[in-house]
């Protein structure tokens, strides 16, 4: 027979959140990857916040918050608020109870800057990749470098003159910056610079191609399951991806045994790759045609054609930390914001990584 719809709501409900969620959900084992991550976080935790006073929201729900952002590609602070008051799934991640309120979209505002002092994003990558060391996934020997550019939280309109004109401009001269005419203005970063986001650099990538504002993310990958193991965020320079890849390689713990890195050909460059040497790395950059510093002693071995073959895995974490991760257009302006976000980015993209390959082991 047709059942009747029953308008009287019950007041009460004895079915918890826990069981609500699907014993095979995928977000489970995120979750545990999460948890542990954290909880090898409790040393930086008591560090950000004095011992008397109101206690504050715990900086654990606001990481779990940021982590089922990312995995769910929600563009705003404001938005997530919205889904975690009437989601249960996101409620039971995050660590609320049905009874409890969300917070106000304000609440990361307030305590960015705080996780931020305290390189809580830097951490949560190292404490996701000792996970994946203790599983056997990360190769400590062989390695993959690339940079790309982030699009800055700032308009083209807001690259202005460092020092304002004198007098109007001559016939034929655009402004440069000012809200006017951009024809024939020569804008330069030695001389312009953007209002909203002064960290941001005009950058073009190659000919042919755009200039626009951004910063430069930079990854370094190891190349047994392409998991991110360094990033960094630099100005958008011609240099940036030689000296940051020195830099996260530099970061690395010292072995006796010698690495490779590969790398494309802007690598390629005699301080770089005597960079490398010093460090104990191999790099298997690909070599340019003429005035390049890699020579026959590195390409000869059967090693440098693999590392060709694996460098293309870099671009799998920056195509997801783009596309899902929310850093396709920036939210905050300031590199060391974009640099937090874009390592926050990077630890997600590794625990998603991660529970593919451990499966049922996690």
């Amino acid at each position: 027979m047709r059942g009747n719809q029953s308008r009287q709501e019950q007041a009460f409900s004895y079915v918890d959140v826990e069981s609500r969620i699907p014993a095979g959900h995928p977000i489970r084992k995120i979750r545990k990857v999460v948890d542990r991550a954290l909880a090898g976080m409790d040393d930086v935790f008591d560090a950000m916040y004095a011992e008397t006073g109101r206690p504050s929201i715990p900086p654990e729900q606001l990481l779990r918050a940021l982590v089922v952002q990312m995995i769910h590609t929600i563009r705003s602070e404001r938005q997530l608020m919205e889904r975690i008051n009437y989601d249960m799934l996101f409620r039971w991640f995050v660590g609320l109870s049905l009874d409890g309120p969300a917070w106000h979209p304000t609440t990361f505002t307030k305590n960015r800057d705080r996780l931020l002092a305290h390189g809580v994003d830097g951490r949560f990558l190292a404490e996701v990749n000792k996970q994946a060391h203790s599983r056997r996934l990360l190769s400590r020997d062989h390695f993959s470098l690339d940079g790309t550019l982030l699009d800055a939280c700032a308009s083209i309109k807001s690259f202005r003159p460092k020092e304002p004109a004198v007098g109007p401009p001559e016939d034929g001269e655009g402004t440069g910056g000012d809200g006017g005419d951009f024809r024939g203005a020569r804008l330069s970063n030695a001389t312009h610079q953007s209002t909203t986001d002064p960290d941001a650099r005009l950058y073009r990538k190659g000919k042919g191609q755009s200039a626009r504002l951004c910063h430069m993310g930079h990854a370094l990958v190891e190349n047994r399951s392409g998991m991110v193991v360094g990033a960094s965020v630099t100005e958008a320079i011609g240099t940036a991806e030689r000296e940051a890849g020195r830099e996260l390689l530099g970061e690395l713990p010292r072995r006796s045994r010698r690495r490779t890195v590969g790398c494309d050909k802007g690598y390629d460059e005699k301080a770089f790759v005597q960079g490398c040497r010093d460090l104990n790395v191999t790099p298997h950059a690909a070599a340019k045609r003429s005035g390049g510093a890699v020579d026959g002693r590195t390409t000869r071995h059967g090693g440098y054609g693999e590392s060709m073959v694996r460098r293309k895995r870099v671009e799998e974490p920056f195509g997801w930390v783009k596309t899902t991760g929310l850093m396709r257009r920036r939210r905050h302006r300031g590199r060391p914001k974009v640099q937090w976000q874009f390592r926050l980015a990077a630890a997600v993209y590794n625990v998603t990584l991660m529970i593919g390959m451990a499966g049922a082991a996690l």
